[in-house]
């Protein structure tokens, strides 16, 4: 999922996401390790996802994002 889109989904669609993926994640490392499959790409793909979706949600946990774009607008409209 692109960063973009990450970033509009609601709290809960945050937490849904990151479960999902953290699953997908848990089941391909199982059928790497039966031999199964060969997904180091996903893996590596899966585990950036989860990295940005905790990023994201602790951004809004300390209200980094929000400040930041606050900010500029202020900029925008004193101009």
């Amino acid at each position: 999922m692109e960063l973009e889109k990450m970033r509009n989904l609601s709290d809960e669609e945050l937490k849904h996401q990151e479960k999902t993926t953290a699953e997908q994640l848990f089941r391909l490392r199982f059928q790497v390790a039966l031999g199964q499959n060969d997904g180091v790409k996903k893996i590596r793909q899966l585990r950036k996802e989860i990295a940005q979706i905790k990023t994201i949600a602790r951004e809004r946990e300390l209200g980094i994002r929000g400040e930041s774009r606050t900010a500029a607008e202020t900029k925008k409209g004193a101009r």
